[in-house]
């Protein structure tokens, strides 16, 4: 049976001015377009509902604007350059060579431009109306939208979805917010290569961005108040990135407190941190900030909806992705959800499924992802961090990228993969690739997963050689470690014999 929505007091609407505009009466309003929001809106409307968007600026969300695919845009320039840096490699001399910025950015506006023509071709199709102003909660269900020309718009609807995403968080510091930092979105459309950029923290916008960065000729340094990067995964994962970025020349700070800022981005910018406990300072040209996201929910209404919120300002909402007022859900980043676009496109399935009767929660499931540094990082399941942390047992296989033979005929022999495999019923609980496309090659295994398979049946699997989905013979016919939770008593099925993964041939 479908769960109750979370309880909470609904304020009274407050009696509606007599200036404002008539109410206008939808099946949907959803305040965002966003991954999910733009999905659930052409779905509903497709079946005949009548729908309704409010976007302020970015049709089709953050992703296609000025996050996802922009920055993976900019990221593949970067992997060029890096190819030119090292073509006597692969036997090509070469003249010197420039990155002509203004040529990067707009080959990145061009993919954009190309994008929101998409969608709005997608919501004409679908017969969603498109709404371009900014949305406000004046009462149960209804929002005041102000339109970019001025005038307004009244609108209820029957379901409500609050698809408001988030943005760069701008931390306190003294000074910081008066030097005009950088964000992922100014970033994207630099038309000049930063003689110095000053990275604030080490996530994945930050160490995307300082990558490629540094490939187009910026000297890079990252400060990141933590002692590793990536210091919520693996160490062997940190270590990895970490060296990463020292062959490449980017400064790496770490365990660094930033105090205050001074001087202004683009000119010349001036960091105060501690370190060790002695103070010290870090000059440069430009500063990008990337110390985590803020979500969108102030300023919009949310009090006089019966909409509570989070002790982070995220939307409260139940495992069906209801709020706390009847009929408004919330979607997204916004919800508190992963914060990638594919959870999000889960979340769309979530309320549509919900919203035609059914029961769909978002506990559970999956969460795959992949940090597009060069080369990638990508997990999906359980890391032996968070293995550890629940006292599983499991065997850990693992082998270095060079044991996959389509890595050296691509000269990009760095990383490895692992998988943690459970001890008694031979599932895969987790995998962990670092190295070139290590994005898709987690989707195989993540497939294996959902269908309950054993790893075996990917040992014995007939692949194609040569490819990198072929290293997954290698990996899993390996002889593993083991580790094991106080409680763990299953012993390990049969295992091939042991293979040396330094000359293993992948076929």
């Amino acid at each position: 049976m479908p769960q109750a929505p979370i309880q909470s007091g609904v304020r009274t609407a407050p009696e509606r001015a007599p200036h404002l505009p008539a109410l206008e009466e939808y099946d949907l309003v959803v305040l965002g377009s966003g991954e999910g929001s733009k999905y659930i809106a052409w779905t509903l409307a497709k079946q005949g509902k009548r729908v309704a968007v409010i976007e302020r600026k970015y049709i089709g969300g953050s992703c296609p604007n000025i996050a996802c695919l922009p920055s993976k845009n900019i990221i593949h320039s970067a992997k060029v350059a890096s190819y030119f840096q090292r073509s006597e490699e692969f036997g090509i001399e070469k003249p010197s060579f420039t990155i002509d910025m203004p040529a990067v950015r707009d080959r990145k506006r061009k993919m954009v431009t190309g994008l929101i023509e998409m969608h709005l071709e997608n919501f004409k199709k679908s017969g969603a109306e498109l709404i371009m102003g900014s949305g406000r909660f004046v009462g149960s269900r209804t929002l005041e939208v102000t339109l970019n020309d001025g005038t307004t718009r009244l609108l209820r609807g029957t379901n409500v979805i609050i698809g408001t995403g988030t943005r760069a968080t701008l931390e306190p510091i003294p000074g910081l917010a008066e030097a005009q930092p950088l964000t992922h979105i100014e970033a994207l459309e630099l038309d000049q290569i930063p003689g110095h950029l000053l990275v604030m923290g080490g996530g994945y916008i930050g160490l995307e961005l300082a990558q490629a960065m540094r490939r187009f000729g910026s000297r890079v340094t990252i400060i990141e108040r933590n002692k590793r990067l990536a210091h919520r995964e693996d160490e062997d994962v940190a270590q990895g990135l970490r060296a990463l970025f020292e062959d490449e020349g980017v400064e790496l700070v770490l365990n660094a407190q930033t105090k205050n800022v001074s001087g202004k981005s683009g000119r010349s910018v001036e960091l105060v941190f501690t370190q060790d406990g002695a103070e010290r300072t870090v000059e440069g040209t430009h500063l990008l900030i990337a110390t985590g996201r803020t979500p969108n929910t102030e300023g919009i209404g949310l009090e006089l909806a019966g909409v509570e919120l989070t002790d982070r300002g995220y939307v409260k909402v139940n495992d069906r992705l209801e709020t706390t007022a009847p009929g408004v859900w919330a979607i997204g980043e916004s919800a508190g959800s992963p914060q990638f676009t594919h959870i999000a496109f889960d979340d769309f399935r979530v309320i549509r499924d919900n919203l035609a009767g059914g029961n769909h929660v978002t506990t559970g499931r999956q969460l795959p992802f992949c940090m597009f540094t060069d080369p990638e990082f990508a997990r999906v399941g359980l890391s032996e961090t968070e293995a550890r942390a629940q006292r599983l047992g499991y065997r850990l296989f693992k082998v270095p990228m060079v044991a996959v033979l389509r890595t050296r005929t691509l000269s990009e022999t760095r990383g490895f993969m692992k998988a943690l495999v459970d001890l008694g019923s031979d599932r895969i609980l987790g995998f962990t690739a670092f190295g070139v496309d290590a994005g898709d090659i987690i989707a195989s295994v993540q497939i294996a997963m959902i269908a309950g398979l054993p790893y075996t049946a990917l040992r014995d699997a007939i692949l194609t050689h040569p490819t990198l989905l072929e290293g997954l013979i290698p990996l899993f016919s390996s002889v593993p470690s083991i580790a094991k939770a106080d409680h763990a008593q299953a012993e390990p099925s049969s295992i091939r014999p042991r293979i040396d993964t330094t000359t293993a041939v992948a076929r």
